[in-house]
């Protein structure tokens, strides 16, 4: 069995997310797509639901993969709770230690 990283998974939900590439994205909305995704199908969920569609339809998977792996290494998709904290969490920790 193999292992699951967190960023394979955030694929995975965008891949079977309705997000499109037509629909120019923002990182916020590839997030928001993630989230939507999990809550939806579940993380194991999202894994057989992209697996179908590359037994289905592997062309177009394939493209649809390349376009969500690319837009996940662009953005540097950040599940929506790490959004809210900010960008500086070490501060956010250091306050709470003192």
């Amino acid at each position: 069995m193999t292992r699951l990283n967190v960023n394979d998974a955030r694929c995975e939900a965008l891949f079977v997310s309705g997000l499109q590439q037509s629909d120019a994205p923002t990182a916020e909305a590839a997030a928001d797509a993630i989230s939507r995704a999990v809550r939806q199908f579940g993380i194991s969920g999202c894994a057989c639901q992209m697996a179908q569609e590359f037994g289905d339809h592997p062309e177009a998977a394939a493209d649809r993969m390349r376009w969500i792996r690319q837009l996940a290494a662009e953005f540097a998709v950040r599940p929506p709770a790490a959004r809210r904290r900010g960008a500086r969490p070490a501060a956010s920790s250091a306050r709470r230690a003192a």
